[in-house]
């Protein structure tokens, strides 16, 4: 019975994190665009106006991921996603009942602790717990509940916009934090030894102690290797946001109907599941330069296409940029993973969640603001350009980082 549950129970707990990504970025961030133009028509907001919600959401992230990161680390993950869920909870409730810009900008305010407690970084940590071989796969499944939340969510709020208002619509989505709430509170473990397991793939590997142990907060700060991921989560975070965040804008602006634009903005997130699956697979077989670089490369592609402005390649460009952004999104958090270790991770990812939320959200932000002043995306779409090609340089930043080994107190080099 134990082994059957050793085998099982860790890969639940991947699910588990899937469905806590798939609902807490999608209810805080790839939900909400098909409620734009709603919004918008009711409210008479100008689109930077608007947007700058996300900003909001994002600067919260980023202000309090450190010292999230300090209480999962202390108090574990099951503990702030149950936090988590309640506040979204509220925060949909709010949404409901929406009055004005500055109420907008406070239920944003809740969204982004949201996406802290129970977001990625509380994903990826759990899963880490629980996996030492087999540990890039897991986080491609875990990781692919973003890209679920992107493809299925908007397909729920056109549904209810056709059938309900808007506000009826965050109304409903309140039973979605709830149920994760009772499967958290049921269900979820922080780690394997809680109940008496072990990591799947086991302690008995050398590099396996290592990654258990890991570098410490200060040491990591000091690497080349942190602040060339710090970069790249910035420029690619600015980059994708700001395009999931506006494609339904832009779509609309080029004459797709509201169903088609839902259409191309699942789409978009279907490939991300793909990439975030098939690369994070990749990289367990794979140098995960090569894997990170190919990434890169083809969400460049997808950018280039976006830079023509034309209506009949918009799905050569959402599809190369979702696949391409799929791939670097599970990279930038099973680089972390593998470099640094688990001793510190709630930090380490926490201070890298500063700058890609900063990121993130100057993208969404100065996104809608260079259309309001331009009447265009053009401009924005260069400066996408540009910041890809500042991450595929920094790539080559990443070095092997040395880690104290856990068994020994000798010293290995990290994951290559």
């Amino acid at each position: 019975m134990k082994h059957s549950l050793q085998q099982y129970v860790p890969w639940l707990i991947a699910t588990f994190a899937c469905l806590a990504l798939l609902f807490s970025n999608g209810m805080s961030i790839t939900a909400l665009p098909v409620f734009d133009e709603a919004l918008l028509e009711q409210f008479n907001w100008q689109r930077g106006e608007l947007k700058f919600r996300d900003m909001v959401t994002f600067a919260v992230v980023g202000l309090s991921a450190p010292f999230v990161g300090i209480l999962i680390d202390r108090y574990g993950v099951r503990a702030c996603m149950m936090v988590g869920w309640v506040i979204l909870a509220v925060a949909y409730f709010l949404y409901s009942n929406l009055q004005s810009l500055l109420g907008l900008y406070g239920i944003h305010v809740l969204l982004g602790f949201v996406l802290v407690a129970c977001g990625l970084n509380a994903a990826v940590i759990l899963v880490s717990h629980w996996f030492i071989a087999r540990r890039g796969t897991a986080i491609g499944i875990a990781l692919v509940g973003t890209s679920l939340g992107g493809a299925v969510l908007p397909q729920l709020g056109t549904y209810m916009l056709e059938n309900h208002s808007w506000m009826a619509a965050f109304q409903a989505g309140i039973i979605f934090p709830i149920i994760m709430l009772l499967l958290t509170v049921f269900a979820v473990r922080n780690r394997p030894e809680d109940i008496g397991l072990e990591p799947y793939g086991g302690y008995a590997a050398a590099e396996s102690a290592n990654e258990v142990t890991g570098v410490a907060y200060q040491d990591a700060l000091k690497t080349r290797t942190f602040w060339a991921l710090a970069i790249i989560a910035m420029s690619t975070f600015y980059t994708v946001l700001a395009v999931s965040a506006h494609l339904f804008l832009h779509l609309r602006d080029l004459e797709f109907s509201p169903q088609a634009a839902t259409n191309y903005i699942s789409t978009f997130f279907l490939y991300a599941l793909v990439g975030k699956f098939v690369f994070g697979l990749l990289a367990d077989y794979l140098p995960r330069k090569i894997v990170f670089l190919g990434n890169l490369a083809v969400m460049l592609l997808g950018a280039i296409c976006l830079l023509t402005m034309q209506k009949n390649i918009i799905w050569v460009a959402v599809t190369l940029f979702g696949l391409g952004w799929g791939g670097v999104y599970t990279m930038i958090q099973l680089s972390a993973m593998k470099c640094f270790g688990l001793k510190a991770a709630g930090k380490i990812l926490g201070t890298i969640t500063i700058l890609d939320a900063l990121g993130g959200g100057l993208g969404i932000w100065l996104t809608g603001y260079i259309y309001d002043r331009f009447d265009s995306y053009a401009p924005a779409f260069w400066i996408f350009t540009a910041l890809i090609l500042v991450a595929i340089i920094c790539v080559f930043q990443i070095k092997p980082v040395a880690q104290p080994l856990a068994v020994s107190g000798e010293r290995a080099e990290g994951a290559r």
